[in-house]
């Protein structure tokens, strides 16, 4: 393959269709952090994804005096570590995500995030990979 590969922020942006969750992660201060070192694997919405959520949910998740909330959220897509779509083929997982909260990963027909159904998976990124979802996780709590 001829291409350069970029971190998972990077990537997000080049892909175009990431530009809610992109515009998410700024508004959270998460730039920095998705561009370290990981390896992370993201479970990244789509924009349709973001879509799904009522209206107005979005605008008000990145108001400043949200942030903790978008956080949570957002960190709630985040594993450490590098998973990709074999290493969860036929298995149940419950892995943490970096809000702490667990996920419920079910590989045994596709690959289903509680509830959100991975749509296109093992996009590699120099920290990591992303696995695109259509649905937004939201936390528990």
């Amino acid at each position: 393959k001829d291409y350069i590969m970029h971190d998972i922020v990077d990537t997000a942006v080049a892909a175009g269709s990431f530009t809610t969750l992109v515009a998410a992660v700024t508004a959270a201060g998460l730039v920095d952090t998705l561009k370290g070192e990981g390896p992370f694997t993201v479970f990244a919405p789509s924009d349709d994804a973001f879509a799904k959520l009522p209206e107005g949910t979005v605008a008000d998740l990145v108001k400043p005096e949200n942030k903790e909330k978008l956080t949570a959220i957002l960190t709630l897509h985040v594993l450490s570590g590098k998973v990709m779509a074999a290493d969860v083929a036929g298995k149940t997982l419950e892995p943490a995500s970096v809000n702490g909260e667990a996920l419920h990963v079910d590989g045994t027909n596709g690959v289903v995030v509680s509830g959100a159904t991975v749509t296109s998976a093992d996009i590699e990124c120099t920290n990591g990979v992303i696995h695109v979802i259509d649905t937004v996780i939201m936390p528990k709590g």
